[in-house]
């Protein structure tokens, strides 16, 4: 607990160890205000999740990473648990640096639209494949996927389980808005945004009816947006949200058209 930052990597002679430790949590207003917006715009996947922080959240992200390790998808290994801290192993080989999916789609934009739609495809079936095992993301952004040396798209940060607290259909839908949210700009600055349409819609129609109308009304719910200006004045977060609308709206008019 004395480390000054809550998690923290260890390099050691063989191996490189990570310790996280528990922390704050977030102010209970976060989620009233969230939960009030959620109930006004009648969006389910904008309900809040609580990380209570401390000993809890501890407790729910070491369950967590052992549930993932044991429907086989790649986590880092759990090592040691105490009440307010554990230790995890590094997801990348020793003396190697295992980076976050975004940083490596971000980087491949200078090598063209297929290196980064390849990469791109790659989170979005790891999701897929998440999902086809019983589980869901905490939050399925792009920083919070690995890539690891074998090729492999591993999974970090999971200090709090949507699962617990909302319906399954909510949950992998909120899964595809978040990867959606935090990857469309890079596409759409490769030029891939045509291309990761196509694979988008098909990624859509694979979810189960229940999430795939919880996506299409999201979708519809937020299609105002569209009319914001593409302006970098406006600033990054808005051009990811306009970039992520055009990937969002790719869903098969068939799908579009279910009440």
């Amino acid at each position: 607990m004395a480390q000054p930052h809550g998690i923290m990597r260890y390099d050691l002679e063989s191996e490189t160890l990570w310790v996280k430790r528990a922390n704050a949590g977030n102010p209970g207003w976060h989620y009233r205000l969230l939960d009030v917006l959620a109930g006004l715009l009648r969006l389910p996947v904008l309900e809040p999740v609580p990380n209570p922080g401390g000993a809890e959240t501890i407790r729910t992200e070491v369950r967590r990473l052992r549930n993932f390790a044991a429907a086989g998808l790649r986590v880092p290994q759990v090592l040691a648990v105490a009440e307010t801290a554990f230790v995890m192993r590094h997801l990348g080989r020793p003396g190697q640096e295992a980076p976050s999916l975004s940083n490596a789609i971000e980087h491949a934009i200078a090598q063209g639209s297929e290196a980064v739609l390849a990469l791109w495809r790659q989170g979005l079936l790891a999701i897929a494949e998440v999902h086809t095992r019983g589980e869901v993301l905490s939050q399925a952004a792009a920083r919070n996927m690995v890539c690891c040396a074998d090729g492999v798209i591993g999974f970090i940060d999971f200090e709090d389980d949507p699962a617990a607290h909302l319906p399954r259909a909510v949950c992998m839908a909120r899964d595809a808005l978040n990867y959606a949210q935090s990857t469309a700009l890079f596409l759409q600055q490769a030029g891939a945004m045509k291309q990761a349409q196509t694979h988008w819609a098909a990624f859509v129609q694979r979810l189960p009816d229940d999430a795939q109308q919880v996506l299409v009304r999201t979708v519809r719910k937020l299609s105002c947006v569209r009319f914001l200006p593409r302006s970098r004045r406006l600033g990054r977060d808005t051009l990811r949200v306009l970039a992520a609308h055009d990937l969002l709206a790719a869903a098969p008019v068939q799908l579009l058209a279910k009440p």
